[in-house]
C-alpha cells in the first residue's frame, strides 16, 4: 500500500478531518461515497492500487474503489476495494476501520458500499456522490439497495477538500515539476535536424519514465505549425519547438511547457518569448495568500492587451494537483468548460496554480510558457523554474 510517509495524522486519519467535516456540513452531506481514483487516493492518505493505475476494465466490468466517510465519524469509515487488494491490507493496513476487499466489478462494489451504509445506520442520510465517477450500473444498484437515497453532488465539496495542499503534496508536485523540466531539457539537447515529432515524444516518455514519473502526455509543435498532434513531421534548422507535457509522481501532476529552437534564436523570437513572459510575470506578481484570483487574471490580461501580439495570444490560469484542472477555478470556459467559481475568493497558502500564456504566431509558430506556482503566505514559489528562455536544440 503506497501510503506516503508522514501522511497519517496522530488521529489515524490521513487528512484534515475538521476541515473535511466542515466542508461536508456546508454542502449538506452526511456521508461521502468517493469513487474517483484521485479522491480515493486523497482520502486514503496517498494510496492508489498499482494494478489499476493505468486501466480500469476487467472482465465485463471495471474497478470501482469506494471510500465511505461519515461526517464526525471516522470510526465508521470503510474502504471497498478489489479482491486482490486484500494483499495490500495484509502488508499495510488501510486506516479505515472497515475494509471490504472482495469485489471485482462496479455492481458488487456498490452493493457492498450500500451494505456498509445500512450497518452504520446511514442508509437514509444525505449521501455525497461523484456523478462523473459513479457508473450507471453502480448508481442503480445503490438506489435498489438503499430504497430512495438522498443523493447530493459532492464534486465541488471534494474539489475544495483537495485545494490546499499539505507539505507532502507540495513536495510531490515540486518533484514532478522538476523532473519534467529535466526531461524536457534533455530532449531538447538530444534531438537534431530530422528528428520526428513521434521520435521526440518517445524520447520524452523515456526521459520522464527513467526519472520515476508516470508519463501522461506530450503536446508538441514544430516550426510554423500550430498542430500539436504527433506526426512524422520533422524538426528542421531554424525551427522552434514547443513541448508541453504532463507527468505524475505518485499521482500528482506536473504540467509545464518550454520552448526550444534548432539554432540560435533571432531577435524576433527573443521579443516574442519576452512578450509571453511579461504576461506570466504580471500574473505572478499578484499571487499571494489573501489576494483574489481575479486580480492575477486582470493584471495578466491588461499586460496581454498592450502586447504587440495580443491578437493571437491567450492567457489562462487554473488549479492543479491530483488532476490537471482542479480548485481554485479562476476562469470560466477558457478553454476548459467549467465555471470560474473561485475567481473572487482569496487565494490560500498551499494552493497550486498552472499559469500559461500561448501565442499562435502566424509566421513563427506556437510559442508558449506554462509554469507551476504554489501560493505562499507572502507570495509564491515557482516549481520547475528552469529552461524558461529559448533552449538550443541538438547540443548533446
Amino acid at each position: 500500500m503506497n501510503v506516503a510517509a508522514g501522511s497519517i495524522t496522530s488521529t489515524g486519519v490521513p487528512f484534515d478531518r475538521e476541515r473535511v467535516d466542515r466542508l461536508m456540513d456546508e454542502a449538506g452531506i452526511d456521508v461521502l461515497l468517493a469513487t474517483s481514483k484521485h479522491n480515493v487516493q486523497y482520502l486514503l492518505g496517498g494510496y492508489r492500487y498499482i494494478f489499476f493505475h493505468a486501466m480500469e476494465a476487467i472482465g465485463h466490468s471495471r474497478y470501482l474503489p469506494v471510500v465511505i466517510y461519515q461526517k464526525n465519524g471516522p470510526e465508521r469509515a470503510a474502504y471497498v476495494g478489489n479482491r486482490m487488494e486484500g494483499h495490500e491490507q495484509q502488508v499495510n493496513p488501510f486506516w479505515t476501520p472497515s475494509v471490504y476487499a472482495n469485489c471485482w466489478g462496479t455492481v458488487d462494489a456498490a452493493i457492498q458500499a450500500a451494505g456498509h451504509l445500512k450497518s452504520i445506520g446511514a442508509s437514509g442520510a444525505r449521501i455525497g456522490i461523484e456523478p462523473g465517477f459513479l457508473p450507471h450500473d453502480a448508481f442503480l444498484a445503490l438506489q435498489k439497495e438503499l430504497g430512495a437515497p438522498d443523493f447530493v453532488d459532492a464534486t465541488h465539496m471534494l474539489e475544495r477538500m483537495r485545494a490546499i495542499k499539505t507539505p507532502d503534496e507540495l513536495a510531490k508536485l515540486r518533484l514532478a515539476s522538476e523532473l519534467i523540466t529535466d526531461s524536457m531539457l534533455a530532449v531538447f539537447a538530444s534531438q537534431r535536424d530530422g528528428s520526428s515529432k513521434g521520435g521526440i515524444v518517445e524520447a520524452l516518455r523515456r526521459e520522464e519514465t527513467n526519472r520515476g514519473l508516470t508519463f501522461e502526455y506530450a503536446l508538441i509543435t514544430l516550426g510554423a505549425s500550430h498542430n500539436r498532434a504527433v506526426s512524422p513531421e520533422t524538426w528542421k534548422s531554424g525551427d522552434v519547438m514547443s513541448l508541453d507535457s504532463g507527468g505524475n509522481y505518485h499521482g500528482y501532476i506536473g504540467d509545464l511547457c518550454r520552448m526550444a529552437v534548432l539554432g540560435e534564436p533571432d531577435a524576433e523570437l527573443q521579443d516574442l518569448l519576452a512578450e509571453i513572459d511579461a504576461v506570466q510575470q504580471a500574473a505572478f506578481a499578484r499571487i499571494r495568500a489573501g489576494a483574489a484570483g481575479a486580480d492575477l487574471i486582470a493584471d495578466a490580461e491588461r499586460v496581454l492587451k498592450a502586447s504587440p501580439s495580443a491578437a493571437f495570444t491567450d492567457f489562462f490560469a487554473h488549479g492543479m494537483g491530483l488532476i490537471s484542472h482542479e480548485a481554485p477555478f479562476l476562469m470560466t470556459n477558457h478553454p476548459v468548460a467549467y465555471d470560474g467559481v473561485d475567481a473572487d475568493r482569496p487565494l490560500e497558502a498551499g494552493m497550486v496554480l498552472s499559469v500559461e500564456t500561448t501565442m499562435l504566431h502566424p509566421r513563427r509558430g506556437f510559442i508558449k510558457l506554462e509554469d507551476t506556482i504554489a501560493v505562499t503566505a507572502d507570495g509564491y514559489e515557482m516549481m520547475g523554474a528552469r529552461g524558461r528562455g529559448w533552449n538550443i536544440g541538438g547540443t548533446a
